[in-house]
């Protein structure tokens, strides 16, 4: 089947279920954050326990991971080689035993490209068993193409975002976690620039990955099991033009004024590697020779 046959919908059904039933190589890129299996029992003086509609938080922790890498290699399995998958989870503890996602991405077929750290800004509790933890991870997947195992250079617009993103969470979103926009919009924007493709969230929830994609004139495919979620994504999707502004104003971080190939193509400074030269500077007591390459 085409790329066509699937696009702009949301699948309702369980992930692992529909994504084996897609093609192979098909996708470009995706996003997502998968529920994660926080007990239903955790919660905080400022956070609710999250629950799920028609899905459950709470499962033996071994199969939770063996599930995942299973939905990460379908993942793998549809994504074209070369394509990309960020993966947005977080530490946990379960009886003083921290639980990290690496612990299963690891036993997966991808390639962990980086690991960025989404700077919340808030903590979900006011206790101190630990520092308040106010981050969660992202994990850039990367699908190796021809055995290359490093991929395309980012443009120097989406590289200097660096590996620390900062942005609170949606506080205006009836799902019970979802990600700001911000964070989809980033992911795709970055690794798509101004390519179109095909984006898939297998757990798209309240669709705001889909949203990213559209205000980004990709097409998308939502998988989802909850009827509920679905209609909430169906309906911000009718109305996506309403959340443009917040889509622009993430991609508007996206620049730079000079990129370092102009700089060094004008015989500009492109820092203490940039040109051959020795210069003398007096510290207290004696003078170094700093020679730069």
């Amino acid at each position: 089947m085409s790329q066509k046959e699937y696009s702009n919908k949301i699948i309702e059904g369980d992930i692992l279920n529909v994504l084996q039933k897609l093609p192979d190589d098909f996708v470009d890129m995706g996003v997502t954050s998968p529920p994660y299996n926080k007990g239903e029992n955790k919660k905080g003086w400022l956070v609710a326990n999250v629950k799920y509609s028609n899905g459950t938080d709470k499962i033996d922790e071994k199969i939770y991971q063996n599930n995942q890498i299973s939905v990460l290699n379908e993942l793998f399995r549809i994504i074209k080689p070369g394509g990309s998958f960020f993966y947005n989870h977080k530490l946990r503890w379960e009886r003083g035993t921290m639980l990290h996602p690496m612990d299963w991405i690891r036993q997966t077929k991808w390639s962990v490209r980086q690991e960025i750290i989404w700077d919340r800004m808030i903590a979900g509790n006011i206790r101190g068993w630990r520092f308040w933890q106010v981050e969660e991870r992202i994990y850039w997947l990367y699908k190796p193409y021809n055995e290359n195992f490093i991929g395309e250079e980012l443009k120097s617009k989406h590289a200097l975002l660096s590996s620390i993103w900062r942005f609170s969470p949606e506080q205006n979103n009836s799902h019970p976690a979802p990600f700001p926009l911000a964070l989809p919009v980033r992911s795709i924007y970055s690794i798509m620039d101004e390519k179109r493709g095909l984006i898939i969230d297998p757990y798209c929830g309240s669709g705001t990955t889909l949203i990213a994609a559209k205000i980004l004139n990709h097409n998308f495919i939502g998988i989802e099991i909850s009827k509920e979620y679905i209609n909430l994504a169906n309906q911000r999707l009718k109305n996506y033009k309403d959340e443009e502004k917040y889509a622009y104003e993430e991609i508007n971080r996206h620049i730079v004024k000079k990129t370092f190939k102009e700089r060094k193509a004008n015989g500009e400074f492109t820092g203490k590697y940039g040109k051959k030269k020795d210069m003398i500077r007096k510290s207290n007591e004696e003078l170094e020779l700093f020679t730069y390459d």
